[in-house]
């Protein structure tokens, strides 16, 4: 948790209890459902849960968001921005059962209103969202491909609805090239964000729905 404190200095009490019950809780479903590395378990603080909250440092969402966790896994990104972002509804999404059932069971032990999950692809998704969410699950322009429908043409923020995506900095530079030639990405570096050697090769891509 001392990262999480020492980069978020301004939790509330609550906010602070629930990301302090997450490390266990995953812990404690990752030895019966493998949603995170058995080898990486031990620093689901700085790999996984930090590395989740590095979108609020770039993006605040505003009250009444939409936010679609794409291929959520266990609830990453979305548990700790929905932490974060009390007002904002998350809906996280996985084609894997099993992992659904972990999102939605930490989801609930913290005492989560504003997250829902469901075992869903995402051509199934009906609803609209502001944005997207996603951690290391497909490349840009396949992801530009599966929400084209679902990102809402109703922009709340200070930039237009899209995509935000948690990458290897050399994989998002990479794939930002075989996007569209009418698609806006801006890559944000997590070096710039948190001092940790882990964050050196990561980075925030945004790509504008």
């Amino acid at each position: 948790m001392d990262p999480i404190l020492h980069y978020f200095p301004d939790l509330s009490d609550q906010q602070i209890a629930q990301l302090s019950q997450i490390g266990d809780l995953y812990k404690e479903w990752n030895s019966k459902i493998n949603v995170i590395s058995r080898k990486d378990i031990d620093n689901i603080y700085l790999h996984h849960i930090l590395h989740s909250m590095g979108l609020a440092k770039v993006i605040q969402f505003k009250p009444s968001a939409k936010i679609l966790d794409l291929g959520t896994g266990g609830g990453l990104p979305g548990i700790p921005l929905a932490i974060l972002f009390p007002e904002v509804d998350f809906f996280l999404v996985d084609s894997i059962a099993k992992k659904v059932r972990v999102t939605q069971a930490i989801a609930d032990a913290v005492g989560l209103k504003n997250v829902r999950s469901k075992q869903i692809r995402v051509e199934e998704v009906t609803d609209t969202f502001d944005f997207v969410i996603t951690r290391a699950v497909a490349v840009l322009p396949k992801l530009v491909n599966w929400t084209r429908n679902i990102i809402s043409k109703d922009h709340k923020h200070g930039m237009p609805n899209g995509i935000w995506a948690l990458k290897g900095i050399d994989r998002a530079t990479e794939e930002a090239t075989q996007l569209p030639n009418n698609a806006y990405s801006e890559v944000y570096p997590m070096s710039n964000i948190f001092e940790e050697s882990f964050f050196q090769t990561k980075c925030i891509i945004y790509v504008q729905g």
